[in-house]
Parts: C-alpha cells; sequence; structure tokens
C-alpha cells in the first residue's frame, strides 16, 4: 500500500512547529522510522506531516546539570557514538540491540520513545533510569517523568498538539551498576522478554536501593522497586524473581512465545541482570 495524501511542512523554529500541530491533523516526523510504515499501510492518515529536523533545539544532545539531554531530532546513532553518553551506562548496554545499524541511523531516542512500543528497549531504559521527558504544547512546556510519560501500549501522554522536546538521563553516580539483557528471536526483532536493572550501594556495599524494569511483558515497560528483593535473597534470586514474574508479565502468549515462557525468561534475565548491576555497583564505589 501507499500512504494517504498529506501535506508536508519543515518549520525551523518550535514555536512554527507547534503552530503547524494546533488543530491536531498534524503528525511529528523526526526519524520516521516508526511513522512511515504506519502511514504506507495507512494505519494513520494525519493531514500534515511536520519536520522537526531543522529546528536547532532539538537537533543537540549532550552533559547538562542534570544529566545527559537528548533533543527530539537526534539520532541513535549519533548517541551511541557519542562519548559524553559514557555518564549514563545504561544507553550504551541498550543501544546495540535497538533495530539494526542502518535503523538506529535514521531512528530517534525521542521518537522511540514517543511511539511506546511495550517491547522496545529504550523507553524501558528510559524508566529504569528515571530519565525526565520534555513536552511542549498549547499550553507551554512541561516536564514528567518517564514512567508517567508512557500511559500504555503506543499510547503517551502527549497530546496530538504536543511535541516532545527533548530526554535527559541522570547521570550514574559512583556506588551505582546497572544490567540490561533480552532474548529475541533474532538479533535487531522486538524482545520477548528483557529487563534492565539499576542497584545503587553505600559505603559498606550494602544495597540501598534496586529498580528492575521489564519490557516485552505487559502493555508498557513495568518498574518495579525490588530494594527489599535483593538485600533478602542476594544469594539466591532465582525463586524471588520467578515470583516476581509471575506478578508482572501479563501480556497474552502468541506465536513467538507462551505467557509462561515469557515468565521463565524475564524470571531468569532478572536474576541474572540484578546480580550483576550489583557487581558492577560495588566495583564502582571500591574505585571512586
Amino acid at each position: 500500500m501507499k500512504a494517504a495524501p498529506f501535506a508536508y511542512v519543515r518549520p525551523g523554529r518550535l514555536d512554527d512547529v507547534l503552530g503547524e500541530l494546533a488543530g491536531g491533523d498534524g503528525k511529528v516526523l523526526a526519524g520516521g522510522q516508526s511513522l512511515v510504515p504506519v502511514l504506507a499501510m495507512r494505519l494513520g492518515r494525519p493531514g500534515t506531516l511536520v519536520d522537526i529536523t531543522a529546528v536547532p533545539e532539538l537537533t543537540a544532545a549532550g552533559p547538562e546539570q542534570d544529566g545527559y539531554r537528548i533533543g527530539a531530532a537526534v539520532r541513535q546513532r549519533a548517541v551511541e557514538h557519542d562519548r559524553s553518553a559514557r555518564a549514563v551506562p545504561l544507553i550504551g548496554m541498550a543501544m546495540p540491540f535497538v533495530g539494526h545499524r542502518e535503523l538506529r541511523s535514521r531512528g530517534t531516542v525521542c521518537g522511540s520513545l514517543a511511539h511506546a512500543d511495550p517491547a522496545a528497549e529504550l523507553p524501558a531504559v528510559a524508566c529504569c533510569a528515571q530519565a525526565t521527558v520534555e513536552l511542549a504544547g498549547p499550553a507551554g512546556r512541561r516536564s514528567m517523568p518517564a514512567e508517567e510519560f508512557v500511559t500504555g501500549a503506543m499510547t503517551t501522554a502527549a497530546g496530538p498538539e504536543d511535541v516532545v522536546v527533548a530526554v535527559t538521563f541522570p547521570h550514574a553516580r559512583p556506588g551505582e551498576g546497572f544490567g540490561f539483557a533480552e532474548i529475541a528471536r533474532r538479533h535487531g526483532d522486538f524482545a520477548l522478554a528483557g529487563v534492565v536493572t539499576r542497584v545503587r550501594v553505600g559505603d559498606d556495599g550494602a544495597v540501598t536501593e534496586a529498580r528492575l524494569t521489564g519490557f516485552g511483558i505487559s502493555d508498557r515497560a513495568v518498574t518495579r522497586d525490588v530494594t527489599p528483593l535483593l538485600t533478602e535473597h542476594e544469594d539466591d534470586l532465582r525463586p524471588a524473581t520467578a515470583a516476581l514474574a509471575d506478578e508482572v508479565v501479563d501480556t497474552g502468549g502468541d506465536t513467538h512465545g507462551s505467557t509462561g515462557y515469557r515468565r521463565r525468561l524475564f524470571g531468569v534475565l532478572a536474576a541474572r541482570e540484578l546480580s550483576r548491576a550489583l557487581h558492577r555497583a560495588r566495583d564502582r564505589k571500591e574505585r571512586s
């Protein structure tokens, strides 16, 4: 199929982008890796595509006081090769699993968040890292946690007249360790199940905070505070993560794997990556 007819504009200012989106019949175009297939299959028929790649404010990425900030038009491949992005280890861990290199050369980080696929890596990373999403719309600018931004499968808190401006990931701190893993049918496919972990330890090496985010297991990335789980079951996490899997994995089975299979995947990955994150956190603490 071919896309239904649409108008195309490429404003040079954010205010002009918002003006083009006024009325709710426009659709933001950044990398197009999610949008173009939707248009081709006529699952979406916007009246106007608003290309945001000419807005200077949206094309910058780099460290700021609050963390590593990524503008809405910044390509995933650019972030993948940006040395300053190493201050957020989870980005480097997850990015090689986001599609294929050719897709990352066009796709954007904020576009992946806005698309909100339940099996996508970057929304899960943003939730686990407690990233902040910045939006602009008719009522002005506002920011919200990534966990609140994604509200369901392919659904976010952004309205039809809003545009995602940027996402900011907090820098890793001394005593923090991270883990990332997923299982997919082929490299580059969306995950059947995946986990993102972040663990923080104190001066004595004891766990002070542990977060785990699962993706590909529900209608959105699911985040849990698992500090008690890690402090009480550090030597044998598998039974505890298996029980957690029964609670959080609620996606229906399909031809690629049943619900029970995904629960087993999640339980194993969660136990392994929590353990790895804990060891990395203690190593970082010792070196700091």
